[in-house]
């Protein structure tokens, strides 16, 4: 019961940090598109400058709870999917340095290089968590020694590729909807009718990936078992159809509501057709990590799950308060502020 409930958890903490980060990186990928001006990409930094940072404690809470609840599989990703893994690592370091030294400098060379930074710091995530994530979901080659028999152009495969492209698509209209909340007049509107050509081509992607998902993996087995799940894909499908009108009325809290609704039940979904798996083998069904064989002792799941329950409604009021503090719409009175980037 214990390894189920924080399988649960597993699964609603990485949704959690897609939704919340998710912004962050897609305005990243989208600096150079939407930025026209350096004023323009100082308002976009700063759209997204009060979170980022509080927004990937969810990723190191989801990476956490992986390592303690499930150590198994924690050494089999951090071995088996080394490379990938180090890159997105990396991809977040440079991220972070991006923002802190990009207005260190008042000269158009050094900013133009951080920008840069910014922009490949957040596409990168964005699509190799797509390409991981696709990967887990079909499947990878593990024997039942837990060794992963491939490397980083084994997870670059045609599904691979689909679900990276569907994270970047995600993340970019999710960080277009953000800005639009943000900002007022030219900016708001370039990010609005971004949004609106970024809706379509991820209607595609969608519908291509949910596709290739019925003969690429078993995600669908539980939902046959089990067919009051396919909630879990109504609830984005519908958010989807919904937020085409939303981006045409000015893309309000209604439309990102919707955008998050879309990413953590497209998350959801994934996560509840993996189950009991945690890193399914392509090899031998045998040789799935599943929450079972790779779950810490009783005890430590029951100490986590106190702690859980004392510590995360605390990090979850802060950023509530945090969310509601800087919900404004940005103003040129807000770059002049020292802390401003």
């Amino acid at each position: 019961m214990l390894e189920t409930i924080w399988f649960l958890v597993w699964g609603i903490l990485w949704a959690v940090y897609f939704v919340l980060d998710g912004f962050d990186l897609g305005l990243g990928t989208l600096l150079p598109i939407l930025g026209k001006t350096d004023t323009d990409r100082r308002t976009i930094l700063n759209a997204m400058g009060p979170f980022w940072d509080g927004n990937e404690v969810w990723l190191i809470t989801a990476g956490g709870v992986t390592f303690a609840a499930f150590p198994t599989a924690y050494a089999i990703m951090f071995s088996g999917l080394y490379t990938p893994l180090m890159l997105l690592l990396l991809a977040l370091i440079i991220r972070g340095v991006a923002f802190e030294f990009r207005h260190l400098r008042d000269c158009p060379y050094w900013r133009a290089l951080w920008d840069g930074a910014m922009t490949i710091g957040s596409f990168l995530p964005a699509l190799l968590l797509g390409v991981a994530f696709a990967n887990i979901f079909q499947g990878l080659p593990l024997d039942s020694q837990g060794i992963f028999h491939g490397n980083l152009l084994t997870l670059l495969n045609p599904y691979g590729l689909v679900g990276g492209l569907l994270f970047v698509l995600l993340f970019a209209l999710h960080g277009a909807i953000w800005l639009a909340l943000r900002t007022e007049g030219e900016l708001h509107h370039r990010a609005v009718a971004w949004a609106g050509r970024i809706y379509p081509i991820l209607g595609v992607t969608l519908l291509g990936f949910v596709v290739l998902t019925v003969p690429f993996t078993g995600l669908l087995r539980n939902y046959l078992t089990n067919p009051l799940l396919l909630i879990l894909l109504i609830i984005p499908l519908t958010c989807f159809g919904l937020l085409r009108r939303e981006i045409q009325q000015g893309a309000g809290w209604k439309a990102w509501g919707l955008s998050a609704g879309l990413i953590a039940g497209l998350t959801l979904f994934g996560v509840t057709g993996l189950y009991p798996n945690i890193l399914p083998s392509s090899l031998d069904p045998a040789a799935s990590v599943t929450v079972f064989n790779a779950a810490s002792s009783t005890k430590t799941l029951s100490i986590m799950l106190l702690v859980a329950l004392l510590f995360v409604p605390i990090v979850v009021l802060y950023q509530v308060w945090m969310y509601r503090t800087f919900s404004h719409k940005m103003t040129s009175h807000d770059l002049t502020h020292d802390n401003a980037y």
